[in-house]
């Protein structure tokens, strides 16, 4: 595919990115634009990753409805190449099956897997926001005897892919605000292109009660909420710049709320929806942990362990000796109950997270939001 031809699927993707969508809605129009722009075998598989812990929260391959359970254990159990942990912590946020075996693919059981899909190659890559937060990964298939994904496919990949990952987190972000299922659920407001409110989400009264400014009962509305309403507008007119509204507000009560702006341009005159949550994407994440009664340093260590990081990397982020790593390590697996850091892994997965990925995959046939978060119960 020419250099033109790229970019004007760059833009494509830029645009649908831009606009506010349900996720599987996203990942089938983006499906349509990637065939275009990347060549490959049947279809591709999207995955949401929950940016606390790096683990699955759902799935989406169009004619793939339930994701084998086998090919979950290989994930978090297998010793193999190609993980999406594994990629989403890597420098570059891709990987080919190919190159992560040294040109011997034969060698990984994933390789044998995907052959009886069907798909010699996989290329997976990590969908990571500008800020630094990994949402999800894609990845695609090439056929036996196909040719190798290029450097310039690969290239194109990378340079999409945080415009997908902002996609998701939106997508993710309104789902949960029209169907919020706890207390600290993400508020949806809409604005007409006068700026009046025309709907608000269950709760957004609350979190507006927050900002320092604003008074919801006489219809004035927080000087933040209206500067990011501007930028929307302004960065729809400019949709090739890949940028997203985003800003951080202070809270009456010290905390930090993260509001998110978007374009909706489906009915004539523009109007802005704005997402409102709070800033810590991994706010379930301790809820879980805290099960377990670990530390805080232990919660720390056990995230990263999740993660796929090493003792040394453990060590180096958090500022510790290994022996100080290894010996937390043995706490963690004696109040978890496990005896590796697999085990940790996995168990953790097929307690908080395999329940989650089953719901999406239910929600995605009864054409229901997706959750992004781990499973609570």
């Amino acid at each position: 595919m020419s250099a033109d031809s790229l970019q004007c699927a760059a833009e494509k993707i830029t645009r649908l990115c831009a606009e506010p969508h349900d996720l599987i809605s996203l990942w089938q129009e983006s499906t349509e634009v990637l065939a275009q722009a990347v060549p490959h075998y049947w279809m591709p598989c999207f995955y949401t990753l929950d940016p606390a812990s790096l683990l699955m929260t759902s799935h989406f391959h169009r004619g793939l409805d339930e994701f084998p359970g086998e090919w979950l254990a290989s994930e978090y159990y297998a010793d193999d190449v190609n993980q999406l942990a594994d990629v989403a912590r890597s420098k570059s946020g891709i990987s080919t099956l190919y190159e992560a075996t040294n040109g011997n693919p034969a060698s990984s059981p994933r390789w044998h897997r995907n052959m009886d899909m069907g798909g010699d190659q996989e290329l997976i890559a990590r969908l990571r926001t500008r800020s630094g937060e990994v949402w999800g990964a894609l990845a695609l298939y090439r056929e036996p005897r196909a040719s190798m994904f290029t450097d310039h496919e690969k290239s194109f990949v990378q340079s999409v892919a945080p415009l997908l990952a902002e996609g998701a987190r939106t997508a993710l972000l309104l789902g949960q605000a029209r169907e919020p299922d706890f207390v600290d659920s993400p508020g949806l407001l809409i604005l007409d292109h006068h700026w009046n409110v025309e709907s608000t989400t269950p709760g957004v009264e609350r979190w507006l009660a927050e900002f320092p400014d604003g008074d919801w009962d006489s219809g004035r509305l927080p000087s933040s909420i209206l500067t990011l309403a501007g930028r929307t507008l302004s960065m729809a007119e400019h949709p090739h710049r890949g940028d997203i509204a985003v800003s951080r507000v202070l809270s009456r009560t010290g905390t930090w709320v993260v509001l998110h702006g978007a374009c909706l341009n489906s009915t004539g005159a523009p109007r802005i929806a704005v997402i409102i949550e709070p800033a810590d994407p991994g706010r379930l994440y301790p809820l879980l942990m805290s099960a377990y009664g670990l530390t805080e340093r232990e919660k720390d260590i056990t995230r990263l362990v999740l993660q796929g990081a090493s003792t040394s990397q453990i060590a180096a982020e958090l500022v510790l000796s290994a022996h100080t790593v290894q010996q937390h390590l043995k706490s963690i697996f004696d109040k978890t109950g496990v005896h590796s850091r697999r085990d940790l892994v996995g168990k953790v997965f097929f307690a908080h997270y395999e329940p989650r990925f089953r719901d999406n995959e239910r929600r995605a046939r009864d054409n229901q939001p997706l959750r992004g978060e781990p499973w609570l119960s």
